[in-house]
């Protein structure tokens, strides 16, 4: 059990317990010989063998299975009463097998299939089973699945559990399993609109929520179950299926599409259609790695046809069936390229929107936190808690501030400073990518940020110009590839060893990697798929030392004009 402490013995004790688990063995073996030396049969003598070796080790898995397969074959020979009969003791078997072990995967599952077979099973009993033992344990995530199953079954209303979760909560804040199953039964209750964002709780629910949660955290700061549950608040929703940019290329003659969310495009799965001039156009659609997986960006090729410009222009519309979206954007006589996009800023791809009295609340809960954190100032949920807030209430504003609290929190935990420095990594790049559409510009500087990882690369389909000069990355990621339109990047001082992700990027001109990890020639493959590479900086890396390099990589990269080592 949870808090429950060890009570030590004497050696007396200890050897009287020894020769008494050596008897109960002996007794445990001969009956499970038995129980195998009588395979086939099955009859009721089985089901007295089999309790008495699960009556002291519930976890058997083989034995439910011998028990199941002989309360089928008695279905057929008994009469409704003695059936009755036989389920009631196998239920009163059960429970006392639960009170060996709460946690018996066993036990519970044979509990879920011996009801399922009822005609009228007694659903008010289990539940009453089930608030007995998490009396006893109300962390038993065992029973909590139990319960959801016969909630499930009896139809018991979303409120009526709920208020179950508020008694056991009111009782005690450290309970995980009350708190998560509140965050699977509000958005039953109060479901959103088909065409609302899914999974976001309307806000006066939301507010009191935050109430009831910093109730928690304020009683008990140590404790991590409400934190988690305050984090789960904070969350975003799902967002609404939607074609986030839509480019066209003339000089490639190629189309890309960015989603939401990563898909798979093919027969069988997720579809893409495609028209230009209102006429459909069948293409095939690939990812910009090549690989077949999901993604978020997909593009096509374009035939001549649909790019000559003898027209005004030319209109494409990309529909994305299973996600019910769709975006256009007008190629015009002249331009070599033209696009749609969302913007970030508009569609709070980052944060989700806040009304007055919500942005009041979180500031409130901000200042409370910060309080607590002066109190309590190695609390590592509080410090992520304050970050969390900062990103949701404004994520520019409280750059600055929020940068020197995940320096505190890594010194506070460090076992998680990898975590926490991907997760640093992944805001600052929202906010370069916010202050990137405010100015209007395609060109993105993320160089002198202490950067781990990238992400959210398929917001970068546009930019032409990218710095990740003296950062920690490690790699240039695959997803790299969506970047259709870049023309200079800048990977300076990192700690790079893999250029996987910079593959078939059609307008990479110069590409510069001074001070990194690459080791050997052959490390540069990818960059022959890009056309028009012509210049290439690799001086400081250990490669450059070998003998012979530059013949190796003349003759691994042929079009490129200039490679400095």
């Amino acid at each position: 059990m949870h808090g429950r402490l060890k009570v030590k013995t004497s050696e007396e004790q200890a050897e009287a317990k020894r020769l008494e688990r050596e008897q109960k063995l002996k007794l445990y073996q001969s009956a499970t010989r038995t129980v195998f030396q009588k395979a086939g049969e099955l009859d009721e003598s089985v089901l007295e063998l089999t309790s008495q070796i699960l009556g002291a080790n519930p976890d058997f898995a083989t034995l439910w299975n011998c028990r199941r397969e002989v309360l089928q074959q008695l279905e057929a020979q008994k009469s409704p009463e003695e059936l009755a009969a036989l389920v009631k003791t196998e239920l009163g078997f059960l429970e006392s097998c639960l009170r060996v072990n709460p946690k018996s995967y066993g036990t519970w599952h044979h509990r879920c299939w011996l009801l399922g077979r009822l005609p009228e099973p007694n659903w008010a009993r289990e539940l009453e089973l089930c608030a007995r033992f998490l009396e006893v344990d109300e962390r038993n995530f065992h029973c909590w699945d139990y319960r959801r199953f016969v909630a499930a079954q009896a139809a018991v209303p979303p409120a009526e559990e709920l208020a179950f979760t508020d008694s056991l909560i009111t009782r005690n804040f450290s309970n995980y399993s009350s708190w998560h199953y509140r965050s699977c039964l509000l958005p039953q209750l109060h479901p959103q609109p088909d065409s609302g964002p899914q999974g976001r709780l309307p806000e006066d629910v939301l507010l009191k929520e935050l109430e009831l949660v910093q109730n928690a955290f304020f009683t008990d700061p140590n404790d991590q179950s409400a934190w988690f549950y305050h984090r789960w608040l904070l969350g975003r929703a799902d967002p609404q299926d939607a074609l986030r940019c839509l480019h066209v290329s003339r000089d490639e003659a190629c189309l890309t599409v960015s989603l939401s969310r990563p898909v798979l495009v093919g027969s069988g799965t997720e579809t893409l259609l495609l028209t230009v001039d209102k006429s459909p156009l069948a293409v095939e659609w690939r990812t910009p790695d090549g690989r077949t997986r999901p993604s978020h960006v997909w593009l096509c090729d374009l035939p001549a046809a649909s790019l000559n410009d003898q027209l005004p222009q030319h209109t494409f519309r990309v529909i994305w069936t299973a996600g019910d979206a769709q975006k256009e954007c007008v190629l015009l006589k002249g331009r070599q390229e033209g696009w749609c996009r969302d913007s970030a800023t508009d569609e709070q791809l980052f944060r989700c929107e806040l009304s007055v009295e919500k942005s009041t609340v979180l500031q409130s809960e901000l200042e409370s936190c910060k309080e607590l954190q002066e109190l309590e100032p190695e609390n590592k949920w509080c410090l992520l808690t304050i970050i969390l807030l900062m990103r949701a209430l404004d994520p520019l504003l409280y750059e600055k501030e929020t940068l020197q609290y995940f320096q505190t929190l890594k010194a506070v935990d460090p076992m998680r400073a990898a975590y926490l420095d991907d997760l640093r990594s992944k805001f600052l790049l929202e906010n370069s990518v916010l202050k990137m559409e405010y100015a209007e510009v395609r060109v993105l500087h993320l160089g002198h940020k202490d950067l781990t990882v990238l992400c959210h690369l398929e917001q970068l389909l546009l930019v032409t110009h990218l710095d990740l000069s003296h950062n920690r990355l490690r790699a240039l990621p695959p997803a790299l590839a969506a970047l259709r339109c870049l023309e200079v990047l800048q990977a300076n001082d990192n700690a790079i060893e893999s250029l996987d992700g910079v593959t078939s990027l059609p307008r990479l001109q110069e590409l510069s990697l001074c001070n990194n990890r690459l080791w050997q020639p052959t490390l540069l493959q990818p960059l022959a798929s890009c056309p028009r590479l012509a210049l290439l900086h690799l001086q400081g890396n250990p490669l450059c030392q070998a003998v012979g390099t530059s013949e190796h990589l003349a003759e691994l990269l042929p079009s490129v004009n200039s490679i400095l080592t």
